[in-house]
């Protein structure tokens, strides 16, 4: 598929996955930039449910970044163990913490290279914090879902989320970015999944090529 009829294709998938998904919005729970960013860095290599079944204590214990940077890491671990590789999530978020506290007055920075200075934050969650949190569209936040989808539907044959983000952003208007991320993560955990994709249910299945399916 050459680059105009991937471009068709991508104009075809945010009509139909629009009319699909028409308020998207993060499964994760939050109240504002500094707690998405939490329960994002949170959710890696962990389901969404869990991080909200964590995040609500940890904000209780410390509620605000100023709190839990002052706050010791083996207490962190200990809140966060069930989301997995908790020690380093908790020495991030507390490392984090301790630099918005220091150098940006407690606030969440809205740009990309301050975001992803900040411990454990790579684009993924930068970028999910810029739309969600500030409406900024910087690119296109690729996590396991968008990486799968990206493939199956021949918009990118790369397994380097830098180079998906890359070409996503090529092919969908920049308006579009933050949607883009939501829709893909909705349809794969939907339908798309990576087992046992239900693609007789899929919206996009005449669209599909179903690169790397059997």
């Amino acid at each position: 598929m050459n680059q105009a009829d991937k471009k068709k294709t991508a104009a075809e998938i945010l009509t139909r996955l629009g009319r699909r998904y028409p308020n998207p919005r993060p499964a994760l729970e939050y109240t504002d930039a500094w707690g998405l960013l939490v329960a994002t860095v949170l959710s890696a290599q962990c389901t969404d449910a869990r991080v909200n079944q964590v995040t609500p204590e940890l904000f209780r214990r410390w509620p605000s970044v100023a709190d839990l940077a002052r706050a010791e890491v083996a207490d962190i671990e200990g809140l966060v163990r069930s989301t997995g590789f908790f020690r380093n999530k908790a020495k991030n978020l507390k490392a984090a913490a301790q630099i918005i506290a220091e150098r940006h007055k407690g606030q969440v920075p809205r740009t990309m290279d301050e975001l992803v200075e900040l411990p454990g934050v790579a684009r993924k969650t930068a970028n999910i914090v810029l739309y969600n949190a500030f409406g900024v569209n910087q690119g296109v936040a690729v996590d396991t879902h968008v990486k799968r989808l990206a493939k199956r539907l021949g918009l990118s044959a790369s397994d380097r989320p830098e180079a998906i983000e890359a070409e996503l952003m090529a092919l969908f208007p920049q308006p579009r970015w933050g949607e883009v991320n939501h829709y893909l993560v909705f349809l794969g955990r939907e339908v798309c999944t990576a087992r046992r994709p239900r693609c007789a249910n899929c919206p996009l299945e005449d669209l599909c090529p179903k690169k790397g399916l059997a």
